[in-house]
């Protein structure tokens, strides 16, 4: 496959031409990638265009993800997520009604900054099982189906994230099933799941019924962090195609990275070569890594093929003390809080890795399990706007003094960036409960 924006930023990086243009580097090697790190000379496209060197590179990700459009972010999952929304709903306003979308609770920061952005209303559609963690929120067609119904008017979209941070896939299909009754596009935070395409059986939203979907393409392809994708499904509405780079580009930066954009376009060309190969291989690897984790008496969530999520509390240890262990024998984790650890892995990682990690592991002996109850998040209570309470004057206390009064911006920890307490929701004592589970001492109110 060709790549176009490599191509022509490697041929200027060695024509030796004087550089009057930006940046300031000129060019001269300080880490080493300053020769390929441009802007919009000519010839060299602009993101946000439906022509050029990117546009072209942009038709060539559709056709490997099998979409009708692919939009590159080089600002990650948190740029098209605003921009997802944007599209859906710009393009399903309803003249005198105030959009509503319907998310699962474990949305990202983004969606909570995209609804004080786009001025939408935010409810929650509320599992029905208790979750273990913050991260999941294994929701079901049968939940979306009741949050519809419970809802004071017909929403104007529905958004789940899957797969979690944890691992866990929604039944994306079952859910699509769901919208179409209603007549709702279905979109998706698939930040975690650029690589499901790939698999034997591709297990990527686009190809399971979402309208659209974001990917961060760095998480789990071979891309630089930042680099992502917009994906708008072949099967969506029509009005969704009218004029998506514009809306974009209202949340982006003018200045958009070339080494992202050079990192997506080499992207493709392995992903029509070796990547697949490499993990089609990798998968049974990984599985074969899990049942040895739980051969060892830890016990592990999730159905992703490429995420280890362990649950170390029957071990008798928390996710936090799980991931200092492994720290201390060269082994850094993704991301670990009370509950669990989660290792990332890709076709990139060797044999070495995962031998290392499996050593870490076998020096522990179990303790005696530790009993945490799962921490739970009530549908918010809403006394204003997301927006308003936003842009509202605020000032910081403590979570402990709290109680009742109404929250100004959104209170998270990074990461994952879940919004534990909800711009414009009154603080409640289960709100303040899960701030401290995950060490969040001061809070924002209005």
């Amino acid at each position: 496959m060709n790549t176009p924006i490599c191509d022509f930023v490697t041929e200027y990086a060695v024509s030796g031409k004087t550089r009057l243009h930006m940046p300031g580097h000129k060019g001269a090697p300080q880490h080493g990638l300053e020769p390929f790190d441009i802007t919009e000379i000519e010839g060299a496209g602009y993101l946000y265009s439906d022509e050029g060197i990117i546009a072209e590179s942009e038709k060539n990700a559709a056709m490997l993800f099998g979409t009708g459009r692919t939009l590159y972010s080089t600002e990650g999952s948190t740029l098209s997520i605003k921009a997802m929304l944007a599209i859906a709903l710009t393009s399903l306003k309803k003249e005198n009604e105030r959009p509503l979308v319907l998310a699962s609770r474990n949305a990202h920061k983004a969606f909570l900054d995209a609804a004080c952005l786009l001025d939408f209303d935010a409810g929650f559609i509320m599992q029905s099982t208790p979750s273990p963690s913050l991260c999941r929120a294994f929701i079901t067609a049968d939940d979306v189906r009741a949050a519809i119904e419970r809802a004071d008017r017909m929403p104007t979209a529905i958004y789940v994230t899957s797969p979690d941070y944890m691992g866990n896939i929604l039944d994306l299909p079952a859910i699509k099933a769901v919208c179409r009754e209603y007549g709702l596009p279905l979109l998706v935070d698939n930040a975690h799941g650029a690589y499901l395409k790939f698999l034997k059986k591709s297990l990527h939203p686009i190809d399971l019924g979402a309208d659209m979907c974001c990917d961060s393409a760095h998480k789990t392809l071979p891309v630089y962090t930042g680099g992502g994708y917009l994906h708008i499904s072949r099967n969506a509405d029509k009005r969704f195609f009218d004029e998506p780079k514009g809306l974009m580009s209202i949340f982006a930066s003018t200045s958009p990275s070339y080494l992202l954009m050079q990192s997506l376009d080499n992207c493709n060309r392995l992903l029509s070569g070796e990547f697949p190969t490499l993990l089609e291989a990798a998968v049974p690897a990984v599985q074969r890594l899990k049942q040895d984790i739980a051969d060892m008496g830890f016990s592990i969530m999730g159905a992703e093929p490429m995420k280890i999520t362990i649950l170390p509390l029957s071990f008798g240890l928390t996710g936090f003390e799980l991931a200092g262990h492994l720290r201390e024998n060269d082994v850094e984790c993704e991301y670990a809080d009370s509950f669990c650890t989660v290792l990332m892995l890709s076709p990139y990682n060797t044999e070495r890795d995962y031998e290392r990690l499996l050593f870490a592991l076998s020096l522990l002996s179990p303790k005696e399990p530790i009993v945490k109850l799962p921490l739970t998040l009530p549908a918010p209570v809403y006394r204003q706007s997301i927006r308003s309470a936003v842009f509202s004057r605020a000032r910081q206390i403590n979570v402990s003094d709290a109680l009742g009064r109404v929250c100004a911006r959104t209170a998270a920890s990074c990461q994952p960036s879940i919004p534990i307490a909800v711009p414009g929701e009154e603080i409640t004592a289960q709100v303040i409960e899960v701030l401290k589970a995950y060490g969040i001492e001061k809070v924002q109110v209005i």
